[in-house]
């Protein structure tokens, strides 16, 4: 009898504990969702067998069982960490199959199934939701290229019928072309791109032949030379603030600078900028009417991103046209007429005005006859007008050096100054 119920007893020990120990365990690797099953089979197998003999052996001594509790679990805990590092370093393939925890846990620990079935329901979710928002986000795509092709052919169908349609008079009736005879779809498509060329060409080049009109006849006055200026940062300087908003400032000198030139030269301004803004400013800028005619953004080439101005439509004589302007690329077509000068920036000490005006009276006083020969000696300076002081100041000491010698001549006694040409030599 005593041998029936110590079996008995140790069939039972053994099941409470594999019973307890399982819990144990469950409690701390529950939520390691990563771990494979085979590392999950073998620490179950592992720790079973480890711990279910100790477990045994303090069951009999109660006071033992904290003890055992709190060793088992430490064990248990390290197993966990160390099988829990080790799938965290795997790759796909590892992060694929744990997936199939919950279910494999479910199967082997019927204690889990309720949480793994929860787990499942919310990965299902989760993955029916991003299928649904794929699903929406696709239609979205798709409905955008259709409305987006329908769009274009209709803009296309609307243009083809506006620009390739023949023109009419003003009682409707149909005017004739060159394009009647062809066939109707090819007239309207020869009409269309005669209608692109006409405003590609209206964009890209000047709206007239002659910028200006044909140079004044006797008796009427008309100035030796063509000046041409820059509006913006060569007479005016543009400045925008949140309380005044767009504001020019005039530079100085320009009153006196307009004055002077106006009686040799014959002023144009030739501004890449819009009619629309130019001509107000130029009438507050010039009451006096100094300036003979305004050119705008429609006077340009369009080439390469930069509006140019050609000087071969401005029905002049190039060897007496001179443009001063800060900007290269607005009329590099001719740039041994140009004298680029340094960009004003609108402070009040500025004087570059004067100097230019110095320049330019210098060569109409001395009646040069091609002004493009002086443009281009200057344009291997980087700063003209500084070149031009410089010039001037040693002209300046070279006519003060002559007057002095002049004054040395005349202070010289009538025998000393009369000598040499008695002898057959003279000054």
């Amino acid at each position: 009898m005593s041998k029936h119920m110590l079996k008995l007893k140790t069939k039972t020990l053994k099941m409470v504990s594999r019973n307890l120990h399982e819990l144990f365990r469950l409690r701390q690797i529950g939520q390691y969702q990563t771990i494979s099953p085979s590392v999950l089979y073998r620490t179950n197998r592992g720790q079973y067998y480890n711990t279910s003999q100790r477990f045994i052996k303090v069951w009999d001594d109660p006071s033992k069982w904290a003890r055992s509790y709190c060793s088992s679990t430490k064990f248990t805990q390290c197993r966990q960490v160390k099988f829990f590092s080790t799938v965290a370093g795997k790759g796909s393939n590892e992060q694929q199959q744990s997936t199939a925890t919950p279910q494999l846990l479910s199967k082997l620990f019927p204690q889990t199934a309720v949480e793994g079935t929860e787990h499942e329901k919310q990965q299902e979710k989760q993955r029916n939701e991003e299928e649904e928002e794929k699903e929406s986000s696709w239609k979205r795509m798709k409905f955008g290229f259709v409305f987006f092709g329908f769009s274009v052919s209709a803009f296309s169908v609307y243009m083809v019928w506006v620009f390739g349609a023949p023109d009419r008079d003003a009682e409707g009736n149909i005017i004739m072309d060159e394009f009647m005879e062809l066939p109707t779809f090819q007239q309207y498509f020869r009409r269309l791109w005669k209608s692109m060329t006409y405003y590609q060409k209206m964009i890209q080049e000047p709206s007239r032949d002659k910028l200006l009109p044909d140079p004044l006849k006797y008796p009427y006055v008309q100035p030796p030379y063509t000046l041409v200026l820059e509006m913006k940062d060569v007479l005016v300087h543009p400045d925008w603030t949140y309380q005044t908003g767009w504001r020019f400032k005039k530079r100085p000198g320009v009153d006196k600078f307009l004055e002077t030139l106006a009686a040799n030269y014959e002023i144009v301004v030739f501004t890449a900028d819009q009619g629309m803004t130019v001509f107000p400013i130029l009438d507050a800028l010039d009451p006096r009417g100094f300036i003979m005619y305004r050119l705008v953004r429609d006077a340009t080439h369009f080439v390469d991103g930069h509006h140019v101005k050609n000087l071969d439509n401005l029905n002049r004589d190039l060897s007496k046209v001179i443009v001063v302007d800060w900007d290269p690329n607005s009329t590099k077509l001719h740039p041994e007429n140009t004298l680029n000068i340094p960009r004003w920036s609108g402070n009040d000490d500025d004087a570059g005005l004067f100097d230019l005006m110095a320049l330019l009276v210098t060569i109409a006083t001395s009646e040069v006859e091609d002004v493009r020969e002086v443009m281009t000696y200057y344009k291997s300076f980087e700063n003209p007008l500084v070149k031009f002081r410089e010039n001037q100041r040693l002209l300046a000491e070279q006519m003060a050096e002559r007057e002095h010698e002049e004054k040395q001549r005349n202070n010289l006694p009538a025998v000393q100054r009369w000598r040499p040409s008695f002898l057959g030599g003279g000054r």
